[in-house]
């Protein structure tokens, strides 16, 4: 802790600071403390901090040998590396910045049986009053000592970049004897999913806040990543064969948030304008938009609306490209926005400029479900008429949602809203068959089947998902009880043949592979 000098001239100084305040037990070892001006701050510093402090130190009942005051320059060291004496590391990792304290440290957590003379003689207890100036984290990002970062200026805020998201910075990258390998002569954009250079920018970054500045000490092994190294190749060769740390000056001078907004990557929102508030248009939503979209040649192949005149549409009513559809309903009023999509081939300049959210069904009266219900599911069956069995699908999953909790309803209004959904779900089954999804049609059919086992509708959509996905004995049990209930229905009729053409063909095949199996035993026989 540096040369140990007299200082005789604060002795009554501290002496009174030790009476005025109250001590004291830090843990289980005897260390002692006392606060005598607390921290301007919540935060206190980490292990592998680089801490600065001043300091004053003095044997139990003796004068001050030693002070960083006196020197004029504060004491630097990296917290929980053993650098100094086990009581400083215990007691400053839970100190604030600009907190002034007296500790009391017994041998056992300072210089023990042996001291250190001539000044320290062996089983001292000493007396510091320590000052903890500031600290520079430092963070071992690679979670194996590969990449260290040692923050030099505080970011604002809390938010730091996410994978998806554009990045704007600077950066000086050089050898750790100062020579320099690599930077950016202005501002650097890119995509975190992409990288730039070294693989160790990217990861630290995600770490960082807007306006953070650190220094980056980087081990051979993140040197490079998949893009194409720009700097000196002689230099960064002969760091490799050196086997010497690269350092990195990186500031985040912002970033541009990026939205997934499928989940795959292939559909890519990046914020350029923030919109108001906190709310986005949902399904149903009357959304008031102006978008250009282009070819990544500049070319371009849609546009609609304008400054004068936004383009209005409902969303995913199938008015608009899905992808694009949902895009949108991730903005917030006024937002500005591109969105990328299918890696990368098309993009769309869009502002959403307003919307109006639908009355959710749980604010709506009884009556009011009811209507809004009817209202969908005959919007359902516009589009499914029109061939469009996705968005028709859409419309009778929303329109039963509104009656799905009919408790508050009266007798007439539950009556009522039983016909409706065991209409949306036939509807909706219909649907699925159209689309090949026929499990989906079998489980909406079976929901109709436990309000009405006689509905010969449903029992025949449900035989006929059955059929496609060939479970012949399912579909048969539910023909026979459709001709139970309506023995002359022509369309079941004609189902019931398509069975037994179904079965005939089984059973040839399975004779045919009986006689194959028989044939070849005879051979080997």
């Amino acid at each position: 802790m540096g040369d140990f000098n007299s200082n005789r001239s604060n002795k009554v100084n501290f002496e009174t600071k030790i009476q005025d305040s109250q001590e004291i037990v830090i843990g289980k070892e005897g260390l002692r403390k006392k606060i005598l001006q607390k921290g301007n701050s919540w935060k206190t510093p980490f292990h592998g901090d680089e801490i600065q402090v001043h300091y004053r130190v003095k044997l139990q009942d003796g004068e001050f040998f030693d002070s960083s005051y006196d020197r004029g320059k504060t004491f630097t060291f990296k917290l929980g590396q053993g650098e100094v004496i086990k009581g400083w590391d215990e007691r400053i990792a839970t100190m604030k910045k600009n907190e002034r304290a007296i500790l009391t440290i017994p041998p056992n957590l300072s210089y023990g049986e042996t001291g250190s003379p001539p000044l320290i003689p062996p089983n001292s207890t000493l007396i510091f009053e320590i000052e903890l100036i500031s600290w520079n984290s430092i963070r071992d990002i690679s979670g194996d000592g590969g990449i260290l970062k040692k923050i030099i200026k505080e970011g604002q805020g809390w938010a730091t970049p996410r994978d998806v998201d554009e990045v704007l910075v600077k950066y000086v990258a050089s050898s750790a004897d100062g020579k320099i390998l690599s930077q950016s002569d202005d501002a650097v954009e890119f995509s975190l999913m992409e990288g730039h250079l070294y693989p160790a920018m990217k990861k630290s970054l995600k770490t960082m806040r807007k306006g953070e500045i650190v220094e980056l000490i980087v081990k051979p092994a993140y040197y490079f990543g998949n893009s194409s190294f720009d700097g000196d190749g002689d230099g960064i060769g002969i760091l490799q064969s050196s086997n010497s740390n690269l350092i990195i000056h990186l500031e985040l001078i912002s970033w541009k948030s990026v939205v997934d907004v499928i989940g795959d990557n292939k559909v890519l929102k990046k914020i350029i304008k923030a919109g108001e508030g906190y709310d986005h248009p949902n399904e149903g939503s009357l959304a008031k938009v102006v978008y250009i979209g282009k070819l990544l040649d500049g070319t371009i192949f849609e546009r609609k609306g304008s400054h004068e005149e936004s383009f209005e549409y409902v969303c995913l009513e199938g008015q608009l490209y899905e992808n694009l559809d949902r895009a949108i309903m991730t903005m917030k009023k006024g937002e500005e926005a591109i969105v990328t999509i299918n890696s990368h081939s098309m993009f769309y300049e869009i502002k959403l400029v307003d919307f109006n959210k639908e009355k959710p069904f749980w604010k709506m009266e009884t009556k009011e479900k009811i209507e809004a219900c009817d209202k969908i599911k005959n919007e359902g069956n516009v589009l499914f008429k029109d061939g469009n069995f996705q968005c028709a699908s859409r419309k009778y999953e929303k329109a039963s949602k509104f009656i799905q909790f009919d408790h508050s309803f009266n007798n007439d209004e539950k009556c009522r809203a039983n016909t409706l959904r065991i209409s949306c779900y036939l509807n909706n089954a219909a649907c699925k068959l159209k689309m090949g999804e026929h499990q989906e049609a079998s489980e909406l059919c079976s929901k109709v089947i436990e309000y009405d086992p006689c509905n010969v509708k449903a029992l025949f959509r449900r035989a006929q998902a059955y059929l496609r996905i060939n479970e012949l004995e399912k579909a048969e049990i539910d023909i026979n009880k459709a001709l139970e209930v309506d023995p002359t229905n022509r369309d079941v009729k004609v189902m019931y043949k398509e069975l037994k053409n179904k079965q005939k063909q089984y059973t040839q095949q399975e004779v045919e592979i009986f006689s194959t199996m028989l044939s070849k035993l005879k051979t080997i026989l």
